[in-house]
């Protein structure tokens, strides 16, 4: 399905202060000595009309996974970790929409050729302000920030494909209407699917690829989401979608980008790695090319075909700029700037009029600090503030209180405990028969932080932070499973799909076990102490057990959560959480932080 170009939009800009840290493939004497003396922009004439140097640099601009955070990201989430030259390392407050937009006004003076681009989940799992919303805040943010194009994430399925082009094409929300007196208008910058195909036309639902172009430079842009998508979204939101293999389709549509005359391509992947260090800053190639990354993007990024030049990444939330080496075996760039808006990358990419391709030796890219300590962008202000006024309201309601933070980091997380109680006790009143809950991991999107982050008051938990926790929507759902199904879903924690990547669920209280880390697969997870209220688990007892919709689908790979019966489907999640907070705690009584220990860890 071709794809037209986009102009490229004129750009306000405004001056701030950058904080970055630059990881290079050449040396500025190297980049010299291997690019022709033009290539720093002379033109070799003397004439009134200079022809254009050889190689002119883009600059591309690029984050991922900002999930509706237009406001400050509070808490971790609002924070990067960046190493100091005698090998300490510090925390910097990050983030912010505001801000995010003075850094990269800022970034593109004195760079005509500039290109901002995404690597998917721009919206989904959002704060209250956009996702109240159906996320239509963050597609206005989007294109007040002048972002190019983006790559679909997962989180672009969380309502499903319909909601998604009405993203990308504007209209009215179908069940809510129009929030304003204005019609939504829809996405300014092209989503990018080239893997998500309709199952009935065997077609790309959105454009597959994209081109930039600006006189004589032409860069094409690819994007994809994870083909494991249907994995980690509600059954409901892939219904009807094929997810095809990313490199095999990165490679193809690189083919046809060349039939077309466009040999500077990037890759925009929603699929990332695990850097050996938190910090944003950490030198990934320090011992090697590459081999300070690990995860699903290494296997990608050497099997995607040469023609691409750089790689755009995300989905795991961490921050790197690291060079894997491509099938030729040459170094090319791939990046990641974290998530929630805390950091941008900036690339600068030299494109050769004369081959109309990248230089890859002239590559170059560092992850850059989103500092608070720039002023906010009036516009950003501006959008933040209409949003809040209409979903101040609803999000201004206390809904309990808290004696401290409630983190939710961790391998079991206070947060996740919180919410696993919330569900028992939710599933306690629709059926007092109900034993146990279990929380999916990926589905507690942030804590809850003590201190105020409005005029609500320290310890004042409001119906806003409760959304920013749990925005999915998803409902509480009991479902019979007998002891030896209950055993097995926890297995499935750390064998199967989830053997490489455990995702460890957050459970009830009176549910307890050890996780044994010197051992491998499902043997970690060690049957014997397996209790339950202080009881051994019994494999031919049946067990009601509370979970999200999400895992009574069979969602994160536990498919024995998704062969329960006596199925019974409640309240929202959030709702249950919210009556939970209500109904325990008090400004005289506040909740205190659950104490994660539940699962004992071995290592």
């Amino acid at each position: 399905m071709p794809a037209t170009t986009q102009p490229h939009r004129p750009r306000r800009r405004r001056t701030a202060a950058l904080l970055a840290t630059t990881v290079s493939l050449a040396t500025a004497a190297a980049l010299a000595s291997a690019l022709p003396a033009d290539a720093h922009g002379n033109s070799g004439g003397h004439g009134h009309h200079p022809k254009p140097s050889r190689y002119q640099d883009v600059q591309l601009l690029s984050f991922n996974d900002l999930h509706g955070n237009l406001e400050p990201p509070t808490g971790s989430s609002g924070r990067v970790t960046e190493l100091q030259p005698d090998g300490t390392t510090k925390t910097i407050d990050a983030g912010g929409v505001e801000y995010l937009a003075t850094h990269l006004r800022d970034a593109r003076k004195g760079n005509p050729y500039s290109i901002t681009a995404a690597g998917g989940d721009m919206v989904g799992a959002s704060p209250l302000i956009s996702g109240l919303f159906h996320d239509e805040p963050t597609i206005e943010a989007l294109n007040k920030l002048d972002l190019d194009v983006t790559s679909v994430g997962n989180h672009e399925f969380d309502e499903g494909a319909k909601e998604l082009a009405r993203l990308q094409n504007g209209g009215c929300h179908p069940t809510d209407g129009c929030y304003t007196d204005k019609k939504f208008k829809g996405a300014d910058f092209p989503y990018l699917a080239a893997n998500v195909l309709d199952e009935k036309t065997k077609k790309p639902i959105l454009k597959p690829y994209w081109i930039w172009k600006k006189k004589d430079v032409k860069v094409g842009f690819i994007g994809v989401t994870l083909e494991g998508t249907p994995g980690i979204v509600s059954a409901d939101g892939v219904k009807g979608l094929q997810f095809k293999d990313e490199v095999e389709t990165i490679n193809k549509y690189a083919k046809e980008l060349q039939k077309q005359g466009v040999k500077s391509i990037v890759a925009l992947i929603h699929e990332g790695g695990f850097p050996a260090s938190a910090s944003y800053n950490y030198d990934c190639d320090a011992s090697g090319g590459g081999s300070g990354i690990s995860g699903p993007i290494v296997d990608i990024a050497k099997n995607v075909t040469p023609a691409v030049d750089a790689l755009v990444t995300g989905h795991t939330h961490n921050a790197y700029v690291c060079t894997i080496n491509d099938p030729s075996g040459k170094p090319r760039m791939v990046t990641s700037a974290s998530s929630f808006g805390r950091l941008y990358t900036d690339t600068t990419l030299t494109y050769d009029r004369r081959t109309g391709d990248i230089a890859r030796t002239a590559v170059k890219s560092a992850n850059h600090v989103v500092t608070r300590d720039v002023p906010k962008a009036a516009d950003l202000t501006s959008l933040i503030g209409k949003w809040n006024t209409l979903a101040a309201p609803i999000g201004n309601r206390p809904i309990g209180y808290i004696s401290g933070d409630v983190n939710s980091t961790g391998t079991e997380s206070p947060m996740g405990d919180l919410i696993a109680d919330a569900q028992l006790a939710y599933g306690k009143k629709l059926d007092p028969e109900t034993d146990l809950a279990l929380m999916n991991p990926g589905g507690v999107r942030a804590g809850l932080t003590y201190k105020a982050t409005g005029a609500e008051g320290d310890g004042v938990v409001t119906y806003a932070e409760g959304f920013t926790v749990q925005p999915f929507a998803n409902t509480v759902n009991l479902q019979d499973f007998t002891g030896a199904q209950v055993v097995q879903a926890l297995k499935e924690q750390v064998s199967g799909a989830n053997a490489a990547a455990p995702k460890l669920l957050q459970v009830s209280s009176g549910l307890t076990y050890t996780l044994d880390l010197t051992k491998t697969g499902a043997d970690r997870v060690v049957t014997d102490s397996i209790r339950l209220n202080g009881s051994a688990i019994d494999p031919a007892a049946t067990y009601r057990v509370a979970t999200n919709s999400f895992l009574a689908g069979g969602g994160d790979g536990f498919t024995t959560l998704g062969q329960g019966t006596g199925d019974l489907v409640g309240t929202d999640d959030l709702t249950a959480l919210a009556d939970y907070l209500t109904a325990n705690s008090s400004a005289a009584g506040p909740l205190a932080p659950p104490a994660a220990n539940r699962i004992t860890i071995v290592q």
